[in-house]
């Protein structure tokens, strides 16, 4: 039997970076498990990262329903094309924010509750209510952040009683930016309301991490689900050639406050102490990276080893990711962020290359990383233990020795965990038929 899903999603293509990556390979796969995707998605949004070579992945065959939104962000581009583009990419000096800085955060976290698409939700429900009574649905998901579209869900359920998944690509109010959005005891009372309300609601959550799920189900008795990110097998790479320096490799969006100064701090102890590490080593940085961080790699003289590749093609970054001699997964130094699992980590699993993660203690990653023994995690505070697995890793490298043999990876491919997302809709539909 198929049913018929739609799907409600901020990014989707020409979006880039991670938060495209999860529903587009849900959707590539879903149609093998007896489910029929339909996406109803913003028509003019404005993405801060593009990636049209993403939209090669999308069945022609996939209805796609493309409706207009008001990006306020265009509008305080105004002010600041530069600033506003790094506000909503999430580059901004945690250190030494600028005025404006200080004054489009206090108004995105305060003004737009709970993000800048909430003016979408006015116009999308309802477009969608007349279009599901026209062409009925088994089941929507809501999938944020942003967390507004959670919101077009909660009406459209008390609208038509229609079954109902928010999938939570991360926390809401306990998500690690909040404390840098200045928020008023009325915006936190309001933002609280919101997500309880729609934990109420839905017929069912899905969480990527099992510390969101933890924290949902004190709030919730409805069934939280986690399903994790994961890897597409389409993306392995064969033939791949090795960097022929001792290549450490962060792909993806290094924000200001996952800075890892221990790890710079480490390279450059190593950098003086071995002239042979010195002329080996390099660091690859693949993705936006915030100016703080390439200001203190400059500080510990450590520009000369310093590789910086602006964001390139999803199958490029997979590419420079398979040649680099070790991955570095990094996460900020804060307890909100245990519950944060990179989408990029499944795909470093499947490159098979060592993983140096610095972690927040507790974090989900550990676990995950312990399963698949595929890399070794450190806190912020181990320098001794860091130092000692960079050297013990450089040794294996010139004895061309540095390779890993991940365990129980299977799981994390994109089609399993899709057939996983597929079990747990028919269970919503025949639950509430």
């Amino acid at each position: 039997m198929k049913f018929k899903v739609l799907i409600i999603a901020y990014y989707w293509p020409p979006a880039g970076g991670p938060g495209v990556q999860r529903w587009v390979k849900f959707v590539k796969y879903l149609p093998n498990f007896g489910i029929t995707p339909i996406l109803f998605v913003p028509e003019n949004a404005n993405y801060p990262i593009l990636d049209e070579t993403i939209a090669d992945e999308v069945s022609k065959n996939i209805t796609v329903i493309k409706h207009p939104i008001k990006e306020p962000y265009k509008w305080a581009s105004f002010f600041s094309k530069k600033k506003t583009k790094q506000l909503s990419s999430g580059i901004i000096s945690v250190k030494n924010p600028s005025f404006l800085e200080k004054i489009l955060m206090f108004i995105r976290g305060n003004f737009f509750i709970p993000d800048a698409r909430v003016g979408w939700v006015k116009t999308a429900v309802p477009y969608l209510e007349n279009y599901l009574k026209n062409n009925p649905v088994d089941l929507i998901i809501t999938t944020g952040p942003p967390h507004s579209l959670h919101l077009i869900g909660k009406q459209l359920k008390d609208l038509l009683a229609v079954n109902w998944i928010a999938d939570f690509r991360d926390p809401w109010t306990t998500i690690h930016y909040h404390k840098l959005l200045k928020l008023t005891k009325f915006a936190k009372k309001k933002h609280l309301l919101l997500e309880q309300e729609v934990l109420e609601k839905a017929d069912a959550i899905i969480t990527t991490s099992v510390s969101t799920q933890k924290e949902f189900s004190l709030k919730t008795n409805k069934p939280i689900y986690v399903v994790t990110n994961g890897y597409d097998d389409t993306l392995e790479h064969t033939n791949r050639v090795l960097d022929t320096t001792f290549s450490l490799a962060h792909i993806g969006t290094l924000l200001s406050e996952r800075n890892p100064e221990v790890l710079w701090k480490v390279l450059s102890e190593l950098s003086k102490e071995d002239p042979e590490f010195t002329k080996d080593l390099c660091i690859k940085l693949v993705g936006k990276t915030s100016p703080d961080i390439i200001a203190q790699i400059h500080t510990y003289n450590l520009e000369p080893y310093l590789k910086i590749i602006d964001y390139v093609p999803h199958q490029k970054a997979i590419s420079l990711q398979n040649s680099s001699q070790i991955l570095l997964l990094i996460e900020s130094d804060r307890p909100e962020t245990k519950a944060i699992i990179p989408g990029k980590l499944f795909e470093y699993l499947q490159a098979k290359r060592p993983i140096l993660a610095l972690l927040p203690k507790n974090s989900d990653v550990i676990s995950i990383l312990q399963e698949t023994q595929a890399g070794e995690t450190f806190t912020f505070k181990e320098e001794e233990k860091l130092k000692k697995y960079i050297k013990e890793k450089y040794k294996q490298f010139k004895n061309n020795t540095l390779y890993i043999n991940p365990k129980n990876i299977e799981k994390y491919s994109r089609k399993a965990r899709t057939e996983k997302l597929s079990e747990i809709i028919k269970s919503c539909i025949n639950q509430n038929p």
